[in-house]
């Protein structure tokens, strides 16, 4: 099956890396994906890096990115608003990931009365600004959200993500937001539209079985599980149950991935 797919979306953290910390394999994935010319894009849920941002670190642990291979939930947002309204008014509940991808959007901020809510992760948040957001929506803005991620890992250990925060905007407006991020298909159709294939000749990567891969199989591409972060053997099966759908492929770690990858493409 391998064969048919001509590019490949690659997850970042629990797939490439742990925060700082590089996965073995990921530098040498990489690099051979690009010595053998595979397409491939960095996909990210995380909505407070720019693109060079994202790429900057990659590149800090030694794994090979350049700014254009990055695709991030924010991005995708500000694309999508874009898309359905050219120079809409939007009020931002984010980061500064968040507030480039609209201005590089053509987006306008307007926080007296916005077309369109969208939220990311904000560690910033304060109960102004869920009052404001309920005021907003309430009034008749739509509600976009980049990722339902509940929780994020940090240094300090877990921390409420952008899913967390969105539940209390739910929760007082009764509203439920058209979610960009994965598990959604819209960040997965957003990348494969930027290589111009087809969904079914690209494969989604990546360690967590209800975002990645079920993002992957909602978006008609192949699934590639790595067990290197969020999923183990231990616990596939209950993800597998959670999500209700299965990977085409089970990677122990990137060395099995890249030899199959890059084994398949050398034929």
């Amino acid at each position: 099956m391998t064969a048919s797919w001509k590019a490949y979306l690659i997850d970042l953290d629990g797939t490439l890396y742990h925060g700082s910390r590089i996965i073995p394999g990921a530098a040498q994935l990489i690099s051979d994906l690009n010595a053998q010319g595979i397409p491939h894009l960095f996909v990210t849920n995380n909505s407070s890096r720019t693109p060079g941002e994202v790429a900057a670190h990659l590149r800090e642990m030694g794994i090979a990115a350049e700014e254009q291979e990055v695709c991030t939930s924010a991005v995708a947002g500000a694309e999508y608003i874009a898309s359905i309204e050219p120079g809409a008014k939007v009020a931002p509940i984010g980061e500064f990931g968040l507030l480039n991808a609209l201005s590089e959007a053509g987006l306008t901020v307007e926080k007296d009365h916005p077309d369109f809510v969208i939220q990311g992760i904000d560690r910033s948040f304060t109960y102004e600004t869920l009052t404001r957001a309920t005021q907003w929506i309430s009034a008749g803005a739509r509600y976009v959200l980049t990722n339902p991620d509940l929780l994020l890992p940090s240094q300090e250990g877990l921390m409420p993500g952008a899913g967390t925060i969105s539940a209390a905007i739910q929760a007082a407006t009764g509203v439920e937001p058209v979610i960009i991020g994965k598990p959604s298909s819209i960040l997965m159709n957003f990348a494969i539209d930027r290589l111009g294939l087809r969904n079914e000749e690209v494969a989604v990567i990546g360690d967590n079985m209800l975002t990645d891969i079920s993002a992957g199989v909602h978006a008609g591409c192949g699934t590639i599980l790595v067990l290197t972060g969020l999923t183990t053997n231990d616990n596939l099966q209950r993800f597998i149950d959670a999500s209700g759908v299965q990977p085409d492929h089970v990677c122990n770690d990137l060395e099995e991935l890249r030899n199959m990858i890059c084994s398949t493409a050398a034929i």
